[in-house]
């Protein structure tokens, strides 16, 4: 402070490295709301990646189906790759790829119990795989719970419509492939050691 400044009571001004001579800490760009540093936008970007994912898978699944039973179901199986791969309409009241069709009441509870885990999980996704994984199960999910509740015998007991038919292989859909690349890729991660959250742990 200067002699001048003495005299008519002008304060100290603090220079940049602070009145202490520290330096100010700045606010970190990654932390989250509440400034814990767990990067909140970067979270909401995972889950608009996760929805994504999931409304793309859904909406090629119920398009495809669409298409089967208007112009494929009631038909001659269409030859894609001779007698390697048909596209033949079917009804399945299983699982995928046909399997347990008494049980289709139980199926439908998984699914909409799969969904809601899923749900669960986007609040503290972090990782772009995951995010991805996460979104075709999803999207997978939601379309064969669609026919579940929608299509015949009855709400909860509905046929799914599967009509991929590769040679010597169970009969499946566009819903059943991002449930199985969905899963696929949550056991490399696992593997990995990659977590939602964006952790890595070691065993």
């Amino acid at each position: 402070m200067t002699e001048a400044e003495r005299v008519i009571g002008t304060p100290d001004i603090p220079d940049a490295e602070g009145a202490d001579g520290a330096t100010p800490q700045q606010p970190s760009e990654s932390a989250g709301p509440a400034g814990d540093g767990t990067g909140g936008g970067r979270g909401r970007k995972k889950v608009l990646v996760l929805l994504g994912v999931a409304v793309l898978a859904y909406a090629l699944d119920l398009v495809s189906k669409m298409i089967v039973v208007a112009k494929l179901e009631h038909e001659e199986p269409i030859e894609i790759f001779g007698e390697w791969l048909k596209f033949d309409a079917i009804r399945n009241a299983g699982a995928a790829f046909g399997i347990g069709e008494a049980f289709t009441v139980i199926f439908t509870a998984i699914a909409a119990v799969v969904i809601i885990v899923i749900i669960r999980l986007a609040r503290k996704l972090y990782s772009l795989p995951w995010a991805i994984a996460l979104g075709l199960l999803l999207g997978g999910a939601l379309g064969n719970l669609t026919d579940r509740i929608f299509r015949a015998p009855g709400v909860f007991k509905g046929a799914v419509v599967d009509f991929i038919a590769p040679a010597h292989f169970a009969v499946f859909n566009l819903a059943d492939s991002a449930i199985v690349c969905g899963g696929i890729l949550i056991v490399i991660l696992s593997f990995k050691g990659l977590d939602p959250d964006g952790t890595v742990h070691k065993d």
